[in-house]
């Protein structure tokens, strides 16, 4: 068996272990019954503005996607090297003839895939009930698609960092209340600040300078920044996601930095799990 098919095998174990896991379930169907709840209360005004209703609605799905995608992700993957400790399994799959970076490849990919089915379930079933309702728009369809995608880029950053922070702690309970930390800090307690700071600069340095390297710094808002702004002028916005098109730079670089994050929190993980003597 050689490295592929090894790592196929880890996968497809890993996509068994995760599909079966009931807060994954309930993610999904929460993902599912916001996407079609936005669906069809958001996209009412859209006759009204001009904007077809997949467009609208990938813009306000763009913002939801923020605080669910990585929930989803980090329940994935919080017990993907801790649970292998605690259940003193990790030794045996160790012994087998892959080598560490296939194993730790390979539970990434399953989790991964776990999180494509949820993203293709959840968005497909709106998308699809939109199409059906309020009829087909190409630039719609585009918009969709491109929210669909980044939205798995988004949750392969923070499977990345999960499965780091899960080899870091070596056990389950402590992985678990790490990552909560990580996805308050990330998802919400960030944005909070950046506002704060923004309300308090009234327009000075912190505004023209600092905030949009700190927009660029953080997976979520640049997953926004980056579907927000490819939307131009079609779907109204606010607050902080208003002024994704008046950054000092172009949208493409929000994928750079999503990148960036998958490349530091694997090769993180990989250092750790090196590391690793069970």
């Amino acid at each position: 068996m050689n490295g592929l098919s090894r790592i196929a095998a880890i996968a497809a174990i890993e996509f068994r272990l995760s599909a079966r896991n009931r807060w994954v379930l309930l993610a999904t169907l929460i993902l599912v019954l916001f996407a079609l709840a936005l669906a069809f209360l958001g996209s009412g005004p859209a006759g009204e503005r001009g904007v077809d209703a997949l467009t609208l609605t990938a813009a306000s799905l763009a913002t939801l996607s923020v605080y669910l995608v990585p929930l989803i992700a980090l329940l994935l993957s919080y017990d993907t090297i801790a649970g292998e400790i605690e259940r003193g399994t990790l030794a045996l799959v160790l012994a087998t003839p892959a080598a560490r970076g296939e194993v730790l490849f390979g539970k990434f990919l399953g989790h991964l895939a776990v999180l494509t089915l949820a993203i293709a379930i959840g968005y497909g079933v709106a998308g699809g009930a939109l199409v059906a309702v309020h009829g087909y728009d190409p630039a719609g369809a585009l918009a969709w698609a491109r929210l669909m995608a980044t939205a798995l880029f988004l949750g392969a950053v923070f499977i990345a960092i999960g499965i780091t922070v899960s080899a870091m702690t070596g056990r389950v309970g402590t992985a678990a209340a790490l990552l909560v930390g990580v996805w308050l800090v990330l998802v919400v307690l960030y944005d909070l600040a950046l506002l704060a700071g923004l309300v308090l600069d009234d327009g000075g340095i912190f505004t023209t300078h600092v905030f949009p390297i700190l927009v660029l710094a953080n997976p979520g808002d640049a997953f926004r920044l980056f579907n927000l702004a490819a939307l131009e002028a079609a779907a109204p916005v606010a607050g902080i996601d208003g002024l994704a098109r008046t950054l000092p730079f172009p949208a493409a670089t929000a994928l750079a930095s999503l990148v960036i994050w998958l490349l530091l929190a694997g090769c993180a993980g990989m250092l750790r799990f090196r590391s690793l003597h069970p």
